[in-house]
């Protein structure tokens, strides 16, 4: 088997906007989503700069049965996923005579599991955690959550692969639909915002420092950042196999033609050359393009010198000097666990809508960087591949290559 994938829906729940048309217009104008959380600088945090979405009202949508076992990024992938199946035309009652699955990037539950842990603590009477905690706090908690109130009967996981986590959840929704297992999946990305989440990561120092200028802050590629910038929210979107959205008459926005994947084998949390570069070279050789076909790369640069160095490095030695280069992350700041959903859904927004957003705050590329066709500016531009790059820790790759559906 060896079949055509395409994507039929995308939904998103970001700080740069909470609905496709929000972000597009955000992507466009190159409008940054950081603010100073107050509530940081009260848990100690040396950098309180984050990316902040909405917190969901749920109460008039689903049971309180259902909203008790969810946390802050199932409400999100909820929020994510309801549009995006509105997008792609599937109903509720759709579930009930198909197969399909879910698999949703996600790598944290810290509000839960502290939560949890205190009342233990203070109480001494387990009893009174609550019958919907053990299901907010497991990793899987959006596949479970989300695969229980849509009825799903299909593949259900939760991908764990830090950073890379949503770009893998997509990688594996391509190669099980390419296979002919599933027909359907939802695919996406899930990152809770809330301090005890980032809190260790605040404490190595590797944060955004420039709390007087939030929205400058996140500064991929440039010689005068100071760190990156954590965010949060969730992203969705429908693969499907081309029979089946033919079928059903789904509307087709793009196709998913290649993933690539790769491990470092190295440092637990320094990136290296090497494994960005298999990664990027498989998905291209599993789309069947040459490294001149791919006109745009959202790049994973998350503003940190080496690793935004080393890709820059990777990206040469794959192609050359010529796809324009940006990373949405200057707008959004890093949203970890989504960031390889989010990024699809961003770029495939750019290729509908025939723009190339930019990578602000770019004023100054570092000397590791300057022969990238870097973008630091919106560019109006039709183009048919972009490449999306993601990396986490213990040296995890991604790369996804995706292309106009003709």
């Amino acid at each position: 088997m060896d079949k055509r994938v395409v994507i039929t829906g995308m939904g998103i729940y970001s700080c740069i906007g909470t609905n496709l048309a929000e972000v597009t217009k955000s992507l466009f104008e190159g409008k940054s989503g950081i603010v100073v959380d107050p509530e940081r600088i009260s848990f100690g945090f040396k950098s309180p700069l984050t990316g902040m979405v909405p917190a969901p009202d749920l109460k008039k949508i689903l049971s309180r049965r259902q909203r008790i076992s969810m946390g802050e990024e199932s409400e999100y992938a909820y929020m994510a996923t309801m549009e995006a199946l509105q997008n792609s035309g599937i109903d509720m009652s759709y579930f009930e005579h198909n197969e399909v699955g879910i698999l949703f990037g996600n790598d944290s539950v810290s509000k839960a599991v502290i939560e949890a842990t205190d009342i233990a603590r203070e109480k001494k009477d387990t009893q009174l955690i609550g019958s919907g905690a053990i299901f907010r706090s497991m990793n899987s908690t959006v596949t479970m959550n989300l695969a229980t109130i849509l009825g799903l009967k299909g593949v259900n996981m939760s991908i764990s692969a830090a950073c890379a986590s949503g770009s893998h959840a997509i990688g594996l929704g391509f190669m099980f639909i390419k296979q002919g297992l599933q027909d359907v999946i939802i695919c996406g990305g899930a990152q809770e915002i809330n301090p005890y989440a980032m809190a260790s990561f605040d404490g190595l120092g590797v944060f955004a420092t420039d709390i007087d200028h939030p929205q400058k802050a996140s500064r991929p590629f440039d010689v005068h950042r100071t760190g990156l910038v954590p965010s949060g929210g969730a992203a969705t979107i429908i693969l499907e196999s081309y029979e089946s959205a033919v079928s059903r008459g789904a509307p087709i926005i793009a196709e998913v033609v290649g993933y690539g994947f790769s491990s470092n084998g190295g440092h637990i949390s320094t990136p290296n050359i090497e494994g960005p570069t298999i990664a990027m070279r498989r998905a291209l050789e599993q789309a069947g393009i040459f490294p001149e076909q791919v006109e745009y790369i959202n790049a994973h640069a998350t503003s940190t010198p080496l690793g935004d160095a080393n890709e820059a490095k990777a990206i040469l030695e794959v192609f050359g000097k010529k796809p324009y280069v940006s990373s949405t992350k200057s707008m959004t700041g890093h949203e970890c666990w989504m960031a390889g959903a989010s990024e699809i859904v961003y770029s495939t927004l750019m290729l509908q809508n025939g723009f190339i957003a930019p990578n602000i705050n770019l004023e100054s590329p570092d000397d590791d960087v300057k022969e990238l066709n870097l973008v630091s500016t919106t560019i109006k531009k039709e183009f048919d591949i972009y490449l999306s790059n993601s990396f986490g820790f213990g040296g995890t790759n991604s790369a996804i290559v995706v292309k106009r559906f003709k």
